[in-house]
C-alpha cells in the first residue's frame, strides 16, 4: 500500500455536522452517525499540523475488522464500512465521492457516550511509567516495587480516563469512574474492558506482538453498554514487536508511540502550536500503521 492522498477535514454538503474530533469527523444522521476518519493525527492532546496520509483509511479497517472480530464478546456500534452499504442511508442528494470518502467512513449506530476513557494496561508505559517512578502507583494501583519500564505487569489493570475532545484527558482511578458513574456501571465498564484487552492479547500475542495498554469506549444504545468510537488501532493503543521487546528498554512499536518520541527528541513543550513533522517521522508512521494492519489482518 503505497502513500494516498490525504484527508485532514470533510465538509459533507446536505448533512448536520454533530462535532469534529481529533481524528473524527461526525454527521448526524437521526439514530445514525456517519463517522468520517481524516488524516489528522493528535500526540499529547494537540492535532499536529501534517496530515499521515492514508492513515484515516488504515484506522477505519483495522477498526472495522476489531468489531466484528468481537462483536461476541460485546455489542458495538458499527453498522457498515462499505461506502456502496453506506450510501444507501444517507439523503438522495448527499453523494460522498469514493475517492475521498472509500475505506475511510463507517455507519454506526447513535449512542449516548459515556465520558470516560476506558484504559487497560498489562505492561507499565508511557504516563503510567511516568506515574509509578514518583509514586509505585498508576490510577490508584499500587504495583509491586523495582519494575523496569516495559515491564509486564503482574495482572492487566484497569485505569480510566476523564474524556476530553479537545485539551488533556486526565487520569482518575476505578473509584472516581464509579463516582462520575455509578458503581455498577463502573464495574461493568472495568470487566468489559479487561474482557476485551484479554482477547486482542493473546490473539495478538499469536501474531508475535504484545498489547501493552489500550484504550476503549462505550456508549448506550436501547439502554445497553455498546463498544463505541475506534477498537485497538495505531491510534488508541501501543503495540510492541514481541521479537525485540525485552524490559528495561523502548520496544520497537507499530503504534504513535513513533510520532511522540521525535516531539519528545526535540523538546517540544507539549503546547500548541505543535511543530511540523519531517518527512521520514510521516512516512515511518505510516509504514508502522500498514504493518501493523497486514500483521493483523493476515
Amino acid at each position: 500500500m503505497g502513500m494516498t492522498a490525504e484527508l485532514i477535514q470533510s465538509d459533507i454538503q446536505g448533512l448536520t455536522l454533530l462535532r469534529r474530533g481529533k481524528v473524527r469527523d461526525v454527521y448526524d444522521l437521526g439514530d445514525k452517525l456517519l463517522i468520517v476518519s481524516t488524516d489528522r493525527l493528535s500526540a499529547f492532546d494537540c492535532i499536529l499540523p501534517d496530515p499521515i496520509p492514508g492513515k484515516g483509511k488504515l484506522l477505519t479497517q483495522i477498526s472495522s475488522w476489531w468489531f466484528k472480530k468481537t462483536s461476541d464478546l460485546i455489542p458495538n456500534h458499527l453498522i457498515s464500512s462499505e461506502l456502496s452499504e453506506i450510501q444507501k442511508s444517507l439523503p438522495q442528494n448527499v453523494k460522498l465521492d469514493p475517492k475521498a470518502f472509500d475505506g475511510r467512513t463507517m455507519l454506526t449506530w447513535k449512542a449516548k457516550r459515556i465520558d470516560a476513557e476506558c484504559v487497560v494496561r498489562g505492561y507499565i508505559a508511557g504516563s503510567g511509567w511516568k506515574e509509578y517512578q514518583s509514586t509505585s502507583t498508576i490510577c490508584g494501583h499500587r504495583l509491586p516495587p523495582n519494575l523496569l519500564e516495559s515491564a509486564e505487569l503482574p495482572t492487566p489493570i484497569f485505569t480510566p480516563a476523564t474524556k476530553a475532545d479537545e485539551g488533556h484527558d486526565q487520569n482518575i482511578s476505578p473509584a472516581q469512574l464509579a463516582q462520575a458513574v455509578g458503581p455498577n456501571v463502573g464495574a461493568e465498564l472495568e470487566q468489559l474492558s479487561i474482557k476485551l484487552y484479554t482477547f486482542a492479547r493473546e490473539l495478538l500475542k499469536s501474531k508475535q506482538l504484545i498489547l501493552a495498554d489500550t484504550k476503549f469506549e462505550f456508549g448506550y444504545i436501547n439502554n445497553r453498554i455498546t463498544l463505541i468510537d475506534e477498537i485497538l488501532t495505531p491510534d488508541s493503543s501501543r503495540v510492541w514487536d514481541s521479537k525485540t521487546y525485552k524490559p528495561g528498554t523502548t520496544p520497537a512499536s507499530f503504534d504513535k508511540q513513533f510520532v511522540r518520541d521525535y516531539l519528545e527528541r526535540i523538546k517540544w513543550n507539549k503546547q500548541p502550536p505543535a511543530p511540523s513533522l519531517p518527512a521520514d517521522v510521516i512516512e515511518g508512521t505510516v509504514k508502522r500503521y500498514q504493518e501493523f494492519l497486514r500483521i493483523v489482518t493476515a
